[in-house]
Formats: structure tokens, C-alpha cells, sequence
């Protein structure tokens, strides 16, 4: 199992390369199972999820293959199942539940598995499947749905949930009549998935807002080829490590327009912003100022977001007070970051950062996808080495980031 090796305090200075989004990149691959022909994705990033996707594709009769740009064959796909060994690794497997049950009308899907940070039901999707004309049920840890032909309805979400649009949003384009989701997610990774759609053929209106329309089609084609957005968790990322390492680095191809809520955030700690003719230059200051910050369903503040900020409020000039709305098992990093000398202290979904001068490196474990990036920002800043254990989460979400904070300057080594 890799270990990471962080020397801390170096100074950061260049400029990397933003990845295309994970989170837009692993529906579109699902949504390939709607079209059957050669789908041919740019800018796929190459992530731990994204290699498990290909595997689940390539068992269901794919064919999935990497030559600068990531090409899908859905022609020859017959079977209908996404076992347990893979969506136990990653709850994006859901994803295929709704593009098997529109194109084949049936479909055996793992419950899912993924980061432990909290409850992510998956019932609104099989309601939703339900209400569209599928036949469900719950069997030995399985989902199995069977439906002639799908069905236009209106659906409404307690709560917006982003696989739960896009799940029904893919499943809706194949069905007969039109179909209303309201209180829909408006990730940009949705809006994403829905041009996606869009260029295959799917009449789909209101993406990015609260409200989605989808008239149904008989059939979907693939596009000649389609490039992913940039990953805006990543972006966020780097601009926290500017922040917390008072670094100057320029972020190439990200969309600014999708982090408005972080850049706003990060503003108001210190960090100075510059838009050059190809990305975003981030500039730290000496010392961050402390900023309270409470997640929300985009365009909030992204909860994807949270650890590494609070990262970067461990060394800030002040108290941060962070408050975690979407999940409620999203503090586990903050037991890592004590280690290293951190001041923070939780009660329920709230936790206080009181800022330190500096963290000291030791021997810590990340937790899940997000959390590992903290841990990263804190050995980054930290004096002396920390030791990052179980960084198969980082690998599951961000492309080469050792690699590109080496190319930054960054004393980093992975150890096999």
C-alpha cells in the first residue's frame, strides 16, 4: 500500500495543469450505455474511480481503451450487472442503474459503497424508477429493476442529491413522455452530463437550475467527441495549498466560473487572485486570515471542499468557525491533523479551528478522498516530515498530485 513522504516548507512557485473533473467524467462514462456505438471522451482524467468504471463497462461487454483520449465501444454490451466487488470501491457504480434499465429494461446494481462519510441513500433513486414505471426490489445486497418501457412522470427530491439527477436525468432521455425532476442538483458536473446528452440526441431543458425537463427520445447516438470541463474540486485544492503555503502558482484550464463561492472564501483570507490569458494566478499571503465557511449544495460553498480548507485554517491568524451541512461523518480528518498540532475541537456538525503558528510533521492516516488532500495542504505546510498512509483515496480523485506539487517544488516522495 503507497505511502506519501512530505518534507515540509518548501516553496511552492510554477504552474500545473488542471485535470478534467472526476465527478463529470464518471456519469458521462455511465451514460455511454444509452448510445450503443463509439464514444470518444477527451480530457477523461486518469483516476483510480475512473480505471474502476472502465473495468464495470469492459464487464458488461464493453470495450474501453486509452490512446491520449479515452474510447468507449458500448455496441456488444450484454450484461446487466455491476457486482459488489467494484461499487464497494465506488459509489459513482450507481450510476449505471438508470442507463441499463432505459436502454435493456433491467439491471442488477451492488448497494454502493465508497468514502464513509456518511449516509448517501440511494432510495430517492429507486423511487424515482419506480415512479417512471420500473419494477424494483432489494435482494441479498443488490438492486434489481426491470421495466418494458420507461415512462414520462414529475419527480421531487426532499433533498438535491447529484447521482439522483443524474441517474434519472440519463434514465428519463430513453422514456416515453416527458419527465419534470424538481429540486434538482446544479453541480456543473450535471450541467456537464446533460450537454452530454444533449450532443447524443436527449431533449433536456433547465440543467444548472432547480427544475429539469426531459422529453424523452427513441434512441441516442454518440457524438464525434466530447471534452470533459476541468475539475473544480482540484482547482479549489490548489488555491488552498497557495493559501496555506503562501505560494504563487498559476492554475491552467480551470473554469472560473464554477468556483465562485471558493474563490469568494479565499478572498477573504488573503489569497489574491489574477486571471492570466489560459487559467487563474493564485498568490498566497504570508499568513492566511481565518475565515468562517459553512458548506452548502452548489453554488455554495462545496462540502468537497471543507477539509482543505480547514487545512488551511490550522495556520490561520484567528478563529474559523466551519460548519458541515452535507454529510455527517465528515470530520474524520480532523483526528489526523490534531496529531499534527492542530487546535480544532467539534461539537455535531460544528468545528472551531483556532490557528497555530505551525503543525509538525507525524505519522498520519487519511480517511477518504477529500480528507487525504487535507493531510497533503498539512504536511505541506508543516516543519519537519509527515508520513500520509493509505493514499489509495488520493489516488482515487486527483490526478498525479504528488507528481504536480513536485513539479512546484514540493519535497514529496511516494513510497511503495
Amino acid at each position: 500500500m503507497d505511502k506519501l513522504l512530505i518534507s515540509g516548507r518548501a516553496s511552492l512557485k510554477g504552474e500545473i495543469k488542471i485535470s478534467g473533473a472526476k465527478n463529470a467524467a464518471l456519469p458521462i462514462m455511465a451514460s455511454t450505455l444509452l448510445a450503443p456505438g463509439v464514444h470518444t471522451l477527451k480530457r477523461i482524467p486518469r483516476l483510480r474511480d475512473v480505471f474502476t468504471m472502465t473495468e464495470l463497462i469492459r464487464r458488461m461487454g464493453g470495450s474501453v481503451h486509452f490512446d491520449g483520449v479515452c474510447i468507449i465501444d458500448t455496441t456488444k454490451i450484454n450484461k446487466f450487472e455491476a457486482s459488489y466487488d467494484l461499487v464497494k470501491t465506488m459509489r459513482a457504480s450507481i450510476l449505471v442503474l438508470g442507463p441499463l434499465v432505459a436502454r435493456f429494461g433491467k439491471a442488477k446494481v451492488s448497494l454502493p459503497g465508497g468514502c464513509a462519510i456518511g449516509a448517501r441513500p440511494v432510495n430517492l433513486h429507486i423511487r424515482g424508477l419506480e415512479k417512471m414505471g420500473a419494477k424494483i426490489s432489494l435482494e441479498e445486497g443488490y438492486i434489481f429493476a426491470t421495466a418494458r418501457n420507461l415512462k414520462g412522470t414529475k419527480i421531487y427530491f426532499d433533498i438535491p442529491t447529484v447521482t439522483g439527477t443524474e441517474n434519472l436525468m440519463m434514465a428519463a432521455t430513453l422514456a416515453k413522455g416527458t419527465t419534470v425532476i424538481e429540486n434538482a442538483a446544479k453541480e456543473p458536473e450535471i450541467v456537464d452530463l446533460a450537454n452530454y446528452l444533449i450532443e447524443m440526441g436527449a431533449k433536456i431543458k433547465g440543467a444548472g437550475t432547480s427544475i429539469l425537463t426531459i422529453e424523452g427520445v427513441p434512441e441516442l447516438k454518440p457524438p464525434s467527441e466530447y471534452e470533459i470541463i476541468p475539475d473544480r474540486i482540484e482547482t479549489g485544492t490548489f488555491i488552498a495549498i497557495a493559501g496555506a503555503c503562501g505560494a504563487d502558482i498559476v492554475l491552467q484550464g480551470c473554469r472560473i466560473d464554477h468556483i465562485d463561492a471558493i474563490i469568494l472564501k479565499m478572498k477573504d483570507a488573503g489569497i489574491t487572485f489574477k486571471e492570466t490569458e489560459n487559467g487563474l494566478r493564485v498568490i498566497g499571503s504570508r499568513r492566511p486570515q481565518a475565515v468562517d465557511v459553512k458548506t452548502m449544495p452548489y453554488p455554495g460553498f462545496p462540502t468537497d471542499m471543507q477539509a482543505q480548507f480547514m487545512a488551511m485554517m490550522t495556520i490561520a491568524n484567528g478563529t474559523s468557525i466551519i460548519k458541515e451541512t452535507i454529510f455527517e461523518n465528515r470530520f474524520m480528518h480532523v483526528a489526523e491533523l490534531k496529531r499534527m498540532g492542530a487546535n480544532i475541537t467539534i461539537e455535531g456538525n460544528t468545528a472551531t479551528v483556532r490557528g497555530v503558528k505551525k503543525l509538525k510533521g507525524a505519522p498520519v492516516m487519511a480517511t477518504d478522498l477529500r480528507a487525504s488532500a487535507s493531510l497533503v495542504i498539512a504536511g505541506l505546510i508543516a516543519e519537519e516530515e509527515t508520513i500520509i498512509d493509505r493514499i489509495y483515496h488520493l489516488d482515487r480523485g486527483y490526478e498525479e498530485l504528488d507528481k504536480k506539487l513536485i513539479k512546484l517544488g514540493a519535497k514529496i516522495k511516494r513510497i511503495k
